[in-house]
């Protein structure tokens, strides 16, 4: 949302807006920004969610791992039967057969289950 039309939201004055964001930025409590593109900008893009199992307490060193692959969009450390959730992107079918087969073999990783995301309704 742009400054404008933040502050037309909140009824109060662009500046009083923009000196906030400023103190928040400055503060630490803003860390930075990013693009959020909507599913549709990239149609012919495959997504998936990875649900991971890691063995023993390997989780640090698997997640190093996983940050620098370029095909890991996300990546979210979770409880119960698995450890970890990665959403994974590639551009073709072979393309996304070869991730999955890349990422099973990352050291400390003891199952994986994939989805494959067909549609979006919330953003």
């Amino acid at each position: 949302m742009s400054v404008v039309t933040l502050a037309k939201h909140l009824r109060v004055a662009r500046a009083t807006v923009q000196n906030r964001i400023t103190r928040l930025e400055k503060s630490g409590v803003i860390v930075g920004y990013t693009v959020r593109l909507k599913p549709a900008a990239e149609p012919h893009q495959i997504r998936a969610l990875m649900t991971i199992a890691v063995e023993g307490n390997r989780a640090k060193e698997v997640m190093t791992v996983l940050r620098g692959h370029p095909n890991v969009a996300t990546i979210h450390s979770t409880n119960g039967r698995w450890d970890m959730i990665a959403e994974l992107r590639a551009d073709t079918l072979e393309s996304f057969d070869r991730v999955l087969g890349a990422i099973r073999l990352i050291d400390g990783i003891a199952n994986t289950e994939t989805s494959i995301l067909l549609s979006t309704h919330k953003l």
